[in-house]
């Protein structure tokens, strides 16, 4: 009974904490994933995610996340913003509870408390809970947590391979629930005898071939769509790591010091590294190596709950870290959800070590700022008007909150306000053809002809003669009743008469 009233509480701390977000509406990519996606739009959506990719085709097709979508097309039939809220509430919920429930079984109810808690309240988890398309990574980092518990604590290799199918068609981040287990056993959290292990492994293999092999299927035709964090145009493969290495200052901070948060930490709020001599470089070097050190002092010194959470934070974080395949992203905060739960585990383990009196204290602080701060961050999801004006105060050197204010602009007929914005995010970064196509869009329609014949020059020169950019533009142009500066851009893209 005692465990029962831990992980209530422990649950309605995480949706009190997160309670505004049931006053938000769809927000920023919401709209792209949620609002504007025929599939989330039919009751068929909840079979027919499985054969398609999670970004629509027209936006690159990108990844395989076929859960989340059936999830949102079930509750796209109840019409409320409140309800995708309520159920993100919930998936929070559940996964605090499961991070309560791993350390409660390695410590003491205290320690489980404590990880719970912080895990419950983290402001670096906002983004995710707040907006609705964070429910990727809610409902991956929940079904993780239940396959490694599954794995170390009941061994059973049947609930653990099922709770990994779950996790990997949410999200790609749980195919680290592998190498999650395979650290528990090293550190002798539960000792499996090796048949029982190479058991598991085949369990992982006879997932991972048919999951590979539906993976490339859905996703095979739309190969050639480019997805790499702006900051890796044109870098060679040092200087990416160069710059992926840069970034773990960002992860430390915003695991142990969320003071400030964004959306968006797109150039220039961050710049490629180009030398390992580079100050970035130097203080990321120095993040990774003092992890290094601490997961390896925690292991010698027999406080194997923290080495656990400090491994895990490694072993999450790697597949998005930017170190083994680049991606899309350099920083986000929602690639934090899942290697925050090594951080609560960890962290509860080594505030149980402190006197009764110093860890009320200790976790009373943490709880009550890591509250408040979550609490005064949810509302900036509150629209999509909302989070972009945030996006600007957050992070003004960022050229994606220029764009994203840009199109606030176009969709609320501000065409001057909107041609200003986009060619302020181009000014930024010229190296984004979008930018440049959405302002020629605007010059058009202001009549400024001139304009938009040399702004799409300078589209072409970014990404020359790219269909898909001017096709998509084309069709906002035919949403907002622009149909002439639609033909105009359609025009720009047919072949030119021999």
């Amino acid at each position: 009974m005692k465990d029962k009233r831990l992980y209530l509480a422990v649950a309605a701390c995480a949706a009190v904490v997160h309670i505004g977000a049931l006053w938000n509406q769809f927000a920023l990519d919401d709209r792209l994933i949620v609002v504007f996606n025929p599939m989330v739009q039919s009751i068929s959506g909840v079979w027919g995610a499985f054969a398609a990719p999670y970004w629509p085709a027209n936006l690159g097709g990108v990844v395989y996340r076929p859960l989340p979508i059936a999830s949102y097309a079930l509750d796209w039939q109840l019409q409320s913003a409140a309800w995708f809220h309520a159920v993100n509430l919930l998936w929070h919920a559940g996964a605090a509870v499961a991070v309560t429930a791993l350390a409660r079984r390695w410590a003491s109810a205290t320690a489980a408390l404590a990880a719970g808690l912080i895990f419950a309240v983290h402001p670096v988890h906002v983004e995710v809970i707040a907006s609705v398309v964070g429910r990727a990574d809610l409902m991956a980092t929940l079904a993780t947590c239940l396959a490694v518990y599954a794995a170390l604590m009941l061994d059973s290799i049947a609930w653990s391979a099922a709770f990994l199918v779950l996790g990997i068609l949410s999200k790609e981040s749980a195919a680290a629930t592998p190498a999650l287990i395979g650290l528990g056993w090293a550190l002798g959290l539960t000792r499996p005898s090796r048949r029982r292990m190479l058991s598991f492994v085949a369990s992982w293999v006879a997932i991972a071939l048919p999951y590979l092999l539906l993976r490339w299927t859905v996703l095979h035709p739309y190969e050639g769509f480019p997805n790499l964090a702006p900051q890796f145009a044109g870098q060679g493969p040092l200087a990416i790591r160069f710059t992926a290495v840069a970034a773990f200052a960002d992860v430390v901070r915003l695991l142990l010091v969320p003071l400030h948060l964004q959306a968006d930490y797109s150039p220039m709020e961050r710049l490629a590294v180009t030398s390992p001599l580079a100050q970035g470089f130097l203080l990321g070097l120095l993040c990774l190596c003092a992890w290094v050190a601490l997961t390896i002092l925690a292991w010698r010194r027999g406080r194997r709950v923290e080495a656990y959470g400090l491994g895990w934070i490694g072993i999450a974080y790697l597949p998005v870290s930017n170190l083994v395949v680049p991606h899309g992203v350099l920083v986000a905060e929602r690639l934090l959800y899942l290697p925050s739960v090594g951080l609560a585990l960890a962290a509860g383990a080594a505030l149980d070590r402190l006197p009764r009196r110093a860890l009320a204290m200790a976790l009373f602080v943490l709880v009550a700022a890591g509250a408040v701060r979550s609490a005064v961050r949810v509302p900036v999801w509150r629209d999509n008007r909302t989070a972009t004006l945030a996006m600007i105060v957050d992070a003004p050197l960022s050229y994606r909150s220029w764009d994203y204010l840009g199109w606030e602009y176009l969709w609320t007929g501000h065409d001057q306000r909107a041609l200003a914005s986009f060619r302020r995010a181009g000014s930024i970064y010229p190296g984004d053809a979008r930018i440049h196509l959405a302002a020629a869009h605007m010059a058009y329609a202001l009549g400024r002809t001139a304009l938009a014949d040399s702004l799409l020059v300078r589209t072409d020169s970014v990404c020359p003669r790219c269909p898909m950019a001017y096709r998509n533009q084309a069709s906002a142009a035919r949403l907002r009743g622009d149909t002439a500066a639609a033909e105009f851009l359609l025009h720009h893209i047919q072949p030119a008469p021999r």
